[in-house]
This record gives structure tokens, sequence and C-alpha cells, in this order.
């Protein structure tokens, strides 16, 4: 079999329903202890999960860039498999990767996938340790490094948690619907010091900027009644951090298990619920490529905190569109902010995620 396996097969893996009891895998629940820096290994217990970064970089010339690269790890059914074997593939790996250069007008997106065998692709336990091919993540004792590379660009980062890792819904169980048990096991670092290098064909930056670590972890799938969702992950100038996603209905209304985490400077968090914030979108984005309309640009208020916040894409056409005939097709994009919390002006940086606008989710869940 080719080690190398094509991307919709993977995310097939990730939708396809299993059947009862013929899985191996835990259920997610309340009441999980989380205890780091374990968690940011593997959880092969679990069907599903995913190390999220993105992050903002300015280089010594002044260009400025955003990045995304995000580790999948999706899970075969365990029974009945070889144990001996270096053969067997336990799970199945794939790898996002893209640069926005809004100085150049210019966005990049690869992929790539690998089995979970023969150390093509991996993930380790109890510790930050996760690649497909020479794409990886991996923890350098406090800090974490990232590498990437394809012929005209690359990246080599080291991030430096600035905040502990903060738990996003009920201590860390992240509900996705109200009528259903989809969840999640959900944490972040939302503002991570970042200093390293991005190449560009055949020039190298020099570059410093902060990061956001996204980590999800699951059994199961998507609910029917969903179509997609809208995630943001803003850092704000005043210090704080804001990560809110919206599950969008296919009645066009969005599921009351929308929520958000609002996180201080010393990392203290605040739950939003549904009702405690409002998302409008101010204007759309026409694909040239798959012919979607994406929201490209939002108002977001916290009445309670006196948040107003405007958020514009630094690139419109930051859609990822992978390969095969079955692409999956997305928007991700970094977003600048302009804002106020009550009579203060402020500013910030963030991503944005879009899914189900170009049919099938895509994503990260």
């Amino acid at each position: 079999m080719n080690p190398i396996i094509r991307l919709p097969l993977l995310f097939l893996l990730l939708w396809a329903p299993a059947a009862h009891g013929q899985t191996g895998f835990q259920t997610v629940a309340p009441g999980r202890e989380f205890r780091f820096p374990q968690d940011h290994g593997a959880h092969p217990e679990f069907k599903t999960e995913w190390w999220y970064y993105s992050g903002h970089l300015t280089s010594q010339e002044g260009q400025n860039f955003g990045y995304q690269l995000t580790f999948f790890r999706v899970g075969l059914p365990r029974p009945h498999l070889p144990t001996r074997s270096a053969w067997v593939a336990r799970d199945v790996y794939w790898a996002h990767w893209a640069l926005t250069a809004p100085n150049q007008g210019l966005f990049w997106f690869r992929e790539k996938a690998g089995r979970g065998a023969l150390g093509l692709a991996g993930a380790q336990t109890g510790a930050l340790k996760v690649w497909v091919d020479d794409w990886r993540a991996e923890a350098h004792g406090d800090d974490q490094h990232l590498m990437a590379q394809e012929a005209e660009m690359a990246l080599d980062l080291t991030l430096t948690p600035l905040k502990p890792p903060v738990l996003h819904g009920q201590n860390g169980y992240s509900r996705k619907s109200l009528i259903t048990d989809v969840a999640s096991f959900y944490y972040s670092i939302t503002r991570m010091a970042t200093r390293g290098k991005v190449t560009l064909k055949d020039r190298s930056y020099e570059v410093v900027g902060e990061s956001w670590l996204d980590r999800e972890f699951a059994t199961g799938q998507m609910p029917p009644h969903l179509t997609g969702w809208d995630w943001f992950a803003l850092q704000l100038s005043n210090g704080d951090d804001l990560m809110l996603y919206l599950m969008r209905r296919q009645d066009g209304t969005l599921d009351p298990a929308s929520s958000g985490t609002l996180v201080d400077p010393q990392g203290r968090t605040r739950h939003l619920s549904f009702t405690d914030f409002q998302v409008q979108t101010l204007s759309t984005w026409k694909s040239p490529h798959s012919g979607a309309i994406y929201p490209a640009a939002w108002e977001i208020a916290i009445p309670d905190t006196a948040y107003h916040l405007r958020l514009h894409p630094t690139f419109p056409d930051q859609e990822l569109r992978t390969a095969g005939t079955a692409r999956l097709i997305y928007w991700e994009g970094q977003v600048t902010i302009q804002g106020k919390k009550g009579p203060d002006p402020l500013t910030g940086r963030g991503y944005v995620e879009l899914t189900g606008y170009a049919g099938s989710l895509g994503g990260r869940f």
C-alpha cells in the first residue's frame, strides 16, 4: 500500500460513523482531569485530534506574515490489528500549512498526509512530538519547535508560552451541539512568543511575533443538522485573548452550544455563553476559485465587558483547497482588529476559520 494516503480518504475516516462497539475508542464526557505538559502529546484512546498553530510574524525589514500549521490524527478501528508488524498503521495523519504575506499580496497553501507506520508519520504520547514526513512540532523543554519545508518555502520557529494552557467550555469539555452529545476536549495556549525564520523562494527572513496553539481531541462525528462553523482566535493589544466559535445549522440559525472564552493577561479565563456575545457580518467575499461566498469582515460585541471589535482580513484570498477529486475547501486566514473596550481604543491580530461555505465541512473538527 502506498504510504501516502489521499486526503479525501482521511476525511472519510474522520466523518464516517463507527459501528457500535467496534472502534475501541473512548467517548468524551465531563470531568476529565487535564495534565500539562503530558496532554500536549497524543491521545490514541480517542479517534480524532489535532494540533493547530497560527501566528503573526514580523521580519527585521518590516515584512508581515501570518501562518497556520495544523497536524491531524485519525485513529483506525483498534480490534483485530496485528500488534508487532511495523507495517501496521493504527492511525493516519495529515497536515495543512498556510502562509500569508499581506505586504506582498501572496498566500501559499500546502498539505501532506501519511500512515502512522514505519516512521512516516506519528505522534508521541505524554509529550509533544507530532510529524508528517519532515513537517513537525515538538517540545524543547518549555518551548515548542515548529518546522516545515517545501521547495519554495520553509518555516522554522521556536514558541515560548506567555500564558498557561486554558480550558474551554466546562473545564475543557466543549459542546458542539445543544441537542446532541457531540463534544470535544478543548484547550489552548493563547499567546506564545515566537522567533525564527521564514523562507520564501530564495529569500529568508528572521522573524519575531506571537502564536496561538489550539488542541482538541474527541471520538464521534458532527450531527447532520450542522453545516459548518465560524471560529475566531484573537490576540488584543491590551493583553486579552478571545476565542469564539459559532456552530451553524442547516436552517441558517446558530446552535446555542456556540460559545467562547476570554483570557486576561495573567491567563485567567471567563467562559462566554451563546448569549454573552454577538457577531455580525459586515461584508462578504466570493472566491474566484470555488465560487463560495464567505463572510469577509465582522463586528464582535461583548456587552458585559464593553468590548466592540471590528475584524478585517489582511488578504481576501486565504481559501484552502485540498487536492483530490473529493476536494475539501474552507477559508482560514489572518485578520487585523480595531476596536474599543469601553472608551479605550485597542488593536489586535487574529485568525478566523470558516467551514461549510463551499460544500463539505473541511476544517479542523
